[in-house]
Order: C-alpha cells, then structure tokens, then sequence
C-alpha cells in the first residue's frame, strides 16, 4: 500500500525541506553502500496480490473497509480504490517447502477474503482488470479515505497544470480517453514479487529483473479488457504508465521500464530518484535520518516496473530488494504461486550465471521484448541472450522453463516442489491459456457479455485451479 503520510496540503517551504532530506537520507545511503552495510546472506522473497470487490450485478462495490474489517488481517490492507484490497504474504526464505507453505497461507487468506466478502453480499476478485469497470466508477469518491492517494492525486495535476489524463491505447481495438483525476491506476491490480538481495548484486538483481519481465508479463497476461474494448493483452501496462503520467519524457512518466540497465551500482536509481523526479509527497517526518524515511516515501511515487526498495527490520537494520510489478493479479492463488516460482526460478538461474547477461541482452531489446509481450502474450517474438528471435510461448517451452528450474534446484528447492509449480506453466503452455486467453476465447465463444464473463471467471476462480484447467462453458 505504501508509507501513509500525516496531511495531504503542502506549503513551498514543505517542498524545500523534504529535498534537503532526502539529499541528505541519499548521501547516508551512499555511505552505507560503500561501508558494504546492506547485507543479505539469505534469499528471502514475498509477495503482494491485490483484488477486486464486485456486487452481484459483476461492477466493482466500494467497499472495501466493511470487507477488511470482517476480514480483520494485518496481511490485507486497502488500496488506493474503495472497491480494491490487497493480501500480503509473510516473508519467507527460498528453501524446501518455502512455495507450498506461501501458496498455503496465501490460498487461506484467499478462502477468508471469499466468506468476509459473502458475508456482505459480494465476490472477490483476482484479475488484472476487471472487464466490468466504467469510467464512472474510477472517481474520486471511491478512492479510499488515505491522505497518501489524496495528496498524489493533487500534486499529479498540479505538475500537469490541471490538464487531464489523456489515454491511447491501440491494440486489438482502439482506446481513446480522457480523464480528470489519478483514479485510472485503480484498474490496474498486479502481483508484486519481492526478492531480498545482497547490495553488493543489487545492480546486476535490477537488471536480471528488467531481463525477465518480458517472461512474466506475457506468460502472466489477464488484462485485455478495458471499458469494453480488447486492447493488450496486458492492457495493465500502458494504462498504469499513462494513468499519472505527468509530462512526455521517461522521467516524466513515473511509471516507467526505464532508460538503461544499472551500470555499477544500485545507487543510480536513487540519485535519479533525487535528481529527475519532482516530489510530490513533501511529508515532513520526525524520524532519525537512519530510518531514510524521506527516501523510502520518495521512492514509493515512482511506479518502476522494477523497483529498488531499501528496508528496515525490525532491529532497523536496512536491507535491499528488488519489487517485480510486471504481473497481473490472479487468475488463482495455485496461479499467482506458479508466476512467483517462475520468476524465482529465472532470477535464480542468471543471477548465477558468469556470461555478460547486459551485453548479450542490452536494454533495448529487454525493453522491446517486454512491451511486445505485454501487447501480445504468450505469441510475442521477443529476442534471448542467443540473439533468435522466437515467440515467447516456445522460447518458455524449449528453453527457460528448465532454465527456472536449474535455478531454483541450484538454490536448494526439491524437484517435487519445482515440479508442481512449474507444471502448471507447462500446462499453460501446451493449452496456450493465460488468464487473458482465456477471457478473449471466452467472449469468442459467448460474446461480449462482460458480466456474464465476470460471473464465470467467479465460478472457475473459486475451485483454485489453475487457468489453463478452466473450460469456456
């Protein structure tokens, strides 16, 4: 959800001094990075999915803090919509059992969210967008009561001299659309995958994250309707990147693939962070300078699809880790658990690997590579660290699912456990059924009733079975 901030109105003076602070919070974390005191010894990874809430007619209920209160779970919070949530997992180390254990307290939370939700007359929801949602509903009076979101909202459309949110989005149709407040973000829902790294890999981990995204988003695709019309197949990535855009240039965006891979250190982001964006959060707060909490919150307004995050334990030690916000939630918990071991098992593998990934992939490729399967799913041609281009479903099948499975093996993970995980990727791929194929062969078959499309995703989501066992009926 992100740090909450203490008032939403800012004055000038506000703006200065958070700069001098997070200078000065930026000039400590150099220190320490060159002092080597962000250490990690173990890999430690964690996830966040979030949600939908939706009525019985399939449109999105806003009403979210009646449903987190039966729910009554620190591990699900709010997010930025009223008819929006989010579910947590508990940091876990990666050794055996680590993914049967995480899918099993994620698939609980879910059964919990499922009769919290049923007790208020509503469905929750895993997608990346919901087929159902309207303009109309991504307003201000369903964004959650949080100062953070109120004040983002207002320092966007002062950096964009009050001129609305303009979309363009041209995939398989075509949208255009205009929109006055920051609420568009609210149709994006992701799974958010964290990774704990040494700071000393941290440049080679962001990279290696950047690499793989093509993988995850394609092979994780769930979002090719947006207000009735089919788009991308993970529609989430341009709307998110144009929903607070607040100028033309990368910097600008705040959501963003970025301009180049890390070259020595994980610094860069951050000095960037300092330098190029403007903040928008100027929240003064009292805390040591050692807590970086000036950093951190500045941090969290820059939406990078892979995003350094410099943490604090519970003694408040800081560590590193890598945020991975390429993939769409749902379309199962047995799904989200198959994207996260994927995605492991990738990280892993080249992570390890002594070849000069950055060479033989340069950032141009990885980038093109992973807008291309964002519009295109598991059909996009994207190119590998052999230079062939191939489309990614056979890349995945002949390739980097034995890739992710030496890495995790490598990282001490049982075959049994690989296996079960990694299997269901198999299985998407023999079918050729992601979240998002499934949605556009369902309304192939049944037409555009979005609501009855809703009504099915329910029904099928309900068993835990992974998407590509899902029948069109």
């Amino acid at each position: 959800m992100g740090q909450e901030i203490t008032d939403s109105r800012f004055d000038q003076a506000a703006f200065v001094e958070f700069k001098r602070r997070l200078d000065d919070e930026t000039a400590l974390l150099k220190e320490w990075l060159a002092q080597g005191r962000l250490r990690s010894t173990q890999r430690r990874f964690g996830v966040e999915v979030e949600g939908w809430l939706v009525d019985a007619d399939s449109l999105p209920a806003a009403q979210n803090q009646a449903f987190l209160d039966l729910v009554a779970d620190d591990f699900v919070v709010p997010e930025l919509a009223r008819f929006n949530f989010e579910i947590n997992s508990t940091p876990a180390t990666l050794t055996p059992g680590a993914l049967d254990a995480m899918h099993a307290e994620l698939f609980a939370r879910w059964r919990r969210c499922e009769t919290s939700a049923g007790r208020l007359n509503l469905r929750p929801l895993l997608i990346g967008i919901l087929p159902t949602v309207r303009s109309r509903d991504l307003t201000l009076e369903n964004m959650s009561p949080l100062a953070r979101y109120q004040a983002i909202n207002d320092q966007v459309f002062r950096l964009r001299g009050d001129a609305p949110i303009v979309l363009d989005i041209r995939g398989t149709e075509e949208l255009k659309h205009q929109h006055r407040d920051v609420m568009l973000e609210a149709g994006t829902t992701s799974l958010q995958i964290h990774v704990e790294i040494d700071a000393a890999e941290a440049a080679r981990a962001f990279n290696v994250c950047k690499m793989i995204s093509a993988i995850t988003v394609g092979v994780a695709s769930n979002s090719p309707y947006l207000f009735e019309r089919e788009l991308w197949r993970e529609t989430r990535i341009p709307l998110f990147e144009q929903a607070v855009s607040v100028g033309a240039s990368d910097y600008s965006k705040r959501v963003t693939f970025g301009i180049r891979y890390a070259r020595e250190s994980i610094l860069e982001c951050f000095d960037a962070n300092r330098t190029r964006y403007p903040v928008i959060l100027p929240d003064l707060m009292e805390q040591p300078r050692e807590a970086l909490s000036h950093l951190r919150l500045h941090n969290g307004t820059i939406w990078r699809w892979n995003r350094p995050l410099i943490g604090m334990d519970e003694s408040g030690e800081p560590h590193c880790r890598i945020e991975h916000r390429v993939v769409a939630a749902g379309p199962t918990p047995s799904d989200v658990m198959a994207n996260t071991t994927l995605f492991l098992g990738l990280f892993e593998a080249l992570m390890r690997s002594s070849e000069p990934l950055e060479s033989l992939l340069p950032f141009e490729i990885a980038k093109a590579n992973f807008y291309a399967a964002a519009r295109a799913g598991l059909a996009a041609e994207v190119q590998w660290f052999d230079g062939k281009k191939r489309d990614l479903a056979h890349l995945l099948d002949e390739h980097l699912l034995r890739v992710a499975g030496e890495g995790l093996a490598a990282a001490g993970m049982p075959q049994t456990e690989i296996g079960r995980w990694l299997g269901v990727i198999r299985g998407r791929l023999e079918r050729g059924m992601t979240g998002a194929d499934w949605q556009v062969a369902w309304v192939a078959r049944h037409g555009c009733h979005f609501q009855h499309l809703v009504d099915a995703y329910v029904e099928h989501q309900a068993g835990d079975r992974p998407v590509h066992e899902w029948s069109l009926s």
